[in-house]
């Protein structure tokens, strides 16, 4: 099996430079299904299931699930600085260790699938709200040692919805379990 494709099944994000209203669209209703979306795929896994690792070295779906809480929640606190302050550099954090700590190991999914539900109803809210201007703010990330615009952080954040959603669903798939 195809270690690249297990660790990117759909591809990596490619952001267009030329980000129009369709594609902001796009990536908006992307961000506004996911929970729903994500909760109808793993909802009826078992304990076992939820820790299989979705690779070989790769986090189990409950590591995952966890996972896409806490990187939502960051961009979503991200979105914020920016709106509230001038190019703002943002926290970096550490997803490989944050995937290692006792909730992401072991906690029910459900305690971040009910998370998500709730921020991605706030932050498509907030999205849907955004002049064209505001969407052009910037926050600075530092390990990157670039800025990033908000318009382009919604596309990345559709990307990785999907993503994560694809490692879920190509394991099951490969399992038998869907």
């Amino acid at each position: 099996m195809d270690l690249e494709k297990l660790k990117y099944p759909i591809g990596t994000f490619d952001c267009p430079s030329n980000i129009t209203t369709e594609f902001q669209q796009a990536w908006i209703s992307i961000l506004e299904h996911f929970p729903n979306r994500l909760n109808n795929l793993v909802s009826s896994l078992s304990e076992n299931q939820l820790n299989t690792p979705y690779r070989p070295d790769g986090w189990t779906v409950r590591q995952t699930i966890h996972h896409i809480y806490d990187s939502h929640h960051n961009a979503y606190t991200r979105f914020k600085w920016a709106l509230t302050e001038a190019t703002p550099t943002i926290k970096a954090y550490d997803e490989k260790a944050w995937a290692e700590t006792a909730d992401a190991k072991n906690a029910p999914i459900e305690l971040s699938l009910s998370a998500i539900n709730a921020l991605h109803a706030k932050w498509v809210y907030l999205i849907k709200g955004l002049s064209q201007e505001q969407l052009l703010k910037e926050f600075h990330h530092p390990e990157r040692n670039r800025n990033y615009k908000l318009v382009e952080s919604i596309g990345s954040y559709a990307w990785h919805s999907n993503h994560h959603y694809s490692h879920i669903e190509n394991l099951l798939k490969r399992e038998g379990w869907k």
